[in-house]
């Protein structure tokens, strides 16, 4: 198993496998990241000096992901971790885990203060990683994700 950066030779398959674990989960396909345009090309959309998305390689398979970039309408001192989503087959191996990691000492390094996440109720396993990992619920949506079917906002200070 091999977690790296996203190349651009990886958006077909990332774009598959991201839908597939979105379709699985039962996640609306009507405001929720399924339909982001930027599933189609992330290497893309977290070009910039203040983004990066981790691929999850199994055997020269990207099997998921996740990503930090600027909370997009928010303040500049807040990322969001976003499109963390893995195949079935790397669930409960502790890569959720790992990635977060990475994601968070990106953001660290990127000088972002507060790291937001929006979630659903029924993926219970990912709001249980993102607790432990020092994130609290709040209240309210921050920035303008326009994930309008994701309910759970949590958010997590990182310095």
């Amino acid at each position: 198993m091999l977690i790296r950066a996203i190349n651009e030779f990886d958006n077909k398959s990332l774009a598959i496998i991201l839908r597939e674990v979105l379709i699985e989960m039962n996640i609306p396909k009507i405001g929720s990241a399924y339909e982001d345009h930027e599933i189609d090309n992330m290497y893309d959309t977290y070009k910039s000096t203040r983004a990066k998305y981790f691929v999850v390689e199994v055997n020269n398979k990207i099997l998921g992901g996740a990503g930090i970039k600027p909370l997009k309408d928010g303040d500049i001192n807040i990322c969001e971790l976003q499109k963390m989503y893995f195949h079935k087959s790397l669930r409960g191996r502790g890569i959720g885990d790992k990635i977060i990691e990475l994601c968070l000492d990106f953001a660290i390094k990127s000088n972002f203060s507060r790291c937001y996440i929006e979630t659903m109720p029924n993926m219970i396993n990912a709001q249980k990683l993102y607790l432990k990992k020092g994130f609290v619920n709040i209240d309210e949506p921050l920035g303008n994700t326009g994930h309008t079917a994701c309910p759970i906002w949590m958010i997590k200070t990182l310095v």
